[in-house]
C-alpha cells in the first residue's frame, strides 16, 4: 500500500493472546479477521467491509525485551524509511527497530518521538487501496497523543511529516489540545500533554462504530474495561476511552450516543 507521506495507513495491536484478541474486537468494532499467510508468522488481518483496516500479532521477543506490554500502534507513510528513521535520531528521537523489510509488502522501523511515544514508519511495496469514506464503522476515526510535552512534541512532529496545526482547546488544568492534520487540511487528530499521573506518552486510536452506548456494552461484554466516558466532544461526536482484555488501551468514537 502506498499513502501520501506523513498520513497514518495502518494499524496493529501487540498482544499476549492472539485468539483472544481477535474475538475480542470482532464482537466490539465489527471486524472480520483473517489470517495473512506469513510464512513462520502469525499476524491477523482486520477489514471493515472489503477495507483492510489493520492486524493483530504476538509481542515480539525483542520487544518483551524492552518491556512493551499490549498495545495499539500506528504507521505512518514516508518516502524513504530508512531516511526517515536517521531524521528521527537527529531529532532527539529513537529507533527501536531499525528498517526492515516485509517480504511483498513494504518496508518500515519502529520509532519513538523525544519524549517515549512509539509509531512506525512505513512505505508500501504496491498501490494503495480504496480509501473508506471518513467515519466508516470499523475505520480510525482520530489519533491523539498523550505527549511528554505537547508544544515540542508537535514541533518534531512537523518538522518529520510536515503536519500542521488547526484549532487549539484550552483544557484549564489539562492544557491545551492542539488539532493537527496531516497535510489535507482536514483534522486528523489532536496532541496535548499528558497528565502527571500517566506514566509513558503513547499514542491513543479511536475506532468508528455507529452508536457509543451499545459499542460500550461490547466491551463490558467482551471483557473489556471502559476506563473513562460515555462523553461528548466538540461537533457532536461520542466518545469512550477502553482497555481491552489483555491491557492495550483504543477508544471509540461515533456520531451518537
Amino acid at each position: 500500500m502506498t499513502a501520501k507521506p506523513g498520513q497514518f495507513v495502518w494499524y496493529d495491536v501487540m498482544t499476549t493472546d492472539v485468539p483472544a484478541a481477535q474475538s475480542f474486537y470482532e464482537q466490539v468494532v465489527g471486524w472480520k479477521a483473517n489470517d495473512s499467510g506469513m510464512p513462520g508468522q502469525t499476524y491477523i488481518l482486520l477489514s471493515a467491509g472489503s477495507a483492510m483496516v489493520g492486524g493483530v500479532m504476538p509481542i515480539p521477543d525483542e520487544a518483551k525485551a524492552m518491556g512493551a506490554g499490549p498495545c495499539w500502534t500506528g504507521y505512518i507513510a514516508v518516502d524513504d524509511v530508512d531516511v526517515t528513521a536517521d531524521r528521527v535520531k537527529q531529532s532527539g528521537g529513537t529507533v527501536h527497530r531499525a528498517p526492515a523489510d516485509i517480504p511483498g509488502v513494504g518496508r518500515f522501523a519502529v520509532v519513538a518521538d523525544p519524549h517515549g511515544a512509539v509509531f512506525i514508519v512505513f512505505k508500501g511495496a504496491g498501490e494503495a487501496p480504496p480509501t473508506p469514506a471518513p467515519g466508516t464503522p470499523g475505520t480510525v476515526g482520530w489519533h491523539e497523543l498523550r505527549a511528554g510535552d505537547g508544544e515540542s512534541d508537535f514541533a518534531f512532529y512537523a518538522n518529520l511529516f510536515g503536519w500542521t496545526k488547526l484549532d487549539a482547546m484550552d483544557m484549564g488544568p489539562m492544557g491545551k489540545y492542539q488539532i493537527f492534520s496531516t497535510g489535507d487540511g482536514h483534522p486528523t487528530g489532536g496532541i496535548m500533554t499528558k497528565s502527571a499521573d500517566t506514566p509513558m506518552p503513547f499514542w491513543l486510536y479511536y475506532f468508528n462504530v455507529d452508536a457509543i452506548d451499545a459499542a460500550g456494552a461490547r466491551v463490558k461484554k467482551a471483557g473489556g474495561s471502559v476506563s473513562d466516558g460515555p462523553m461528548e466532544v466538540p461537533g457532536g461526536s461520542w466518545i469512550v476511552h477502553c482497555i481491552d482484555p489483555q491491557g492495550a488501551m483504543f477508544a471509540l468514537v461515533a456520531p451518537r450516543k
